[in-house]
């Protein structure tokens, strides 16, 4: 990739576009979800510089997505799976929890997958998106998930350091996007 931090504006948007571009240079980095090819939402104007041969777009089941993103990672892979807005990532509770989160416990230590899962929390401002588009799951995931790592950045640093983090964690990693936090 020929982009780098400083190429990008120190927006919060700016900063999460160096991150993806920073992840892409992993050649093991595969995105998949939901908007990651079609334009019409901000996660694929953040993937602007991330070639669309290492996007996978799926359609809107997030439990299947989880469970490709896994699949991916058992393959050598390291998936970051996207989900537009937090509150359809409930849609993936048995994948995430019963599954991603003790899959290195089950089968111990004989498989570790490392997924990076993508998601946000929607702004109510200055026009409120309906109460299915700005749900907060943070607490809710912190408590039902064992082994993977929940990250809240709020500054456009901390979006750098998340998803550095993230990538080196070697484990299941959720980095939720709060840009208007």
């Amino acid at each position: 990739m020929t982009q780098t931090i400083s190429s990008f504006a120190l927006t919060y948007k700016g900063a999460v576009t160096a991150a993806m571009v920073q992840l892409a240079d992993n050649p093991r980095i595969v995105f998949v979800g939901q908007n990651v090819l079609y334009p019409g939402h901000v996660i694929y104007e953040t993937l602007a510089f991330v070639p669309k041969e290492r996007r996978i777009e799926v359609p809107v089941f997030e439990e299947t997505q989880t469970g490709i993103a896994t699949g991916l990672a058992l393959a050598g892979y390291i998936p970051v799976s996207v989900y537009p807005r937090m509150d359809f990532l409930t849609l993936a509770v048995n994948q995430l929890v019963n599954h991603l989160d003790k899959l290195r416990e089950m089968s111990q230590g004989q498989f570790q997958p490392h997924v990076i899962i993508r998601t946000m929390l929607g702004n109510t401002e200055p026009l409120h998106p309906g109460p299915q588009h700005c749900q907060n799951h943070i607490e809710a995931f912190r408590l039902l998930l064992k082994h993977t790592l929940v990250l809240t950045p709020t500054t456009p640093h901390q979006v750098i350091v998340a998803y550095k983090q993230a990538l080196e964690a070697r484990q299941p990693v959720m980095v939720v996007e709060q840009p208007y936090r």
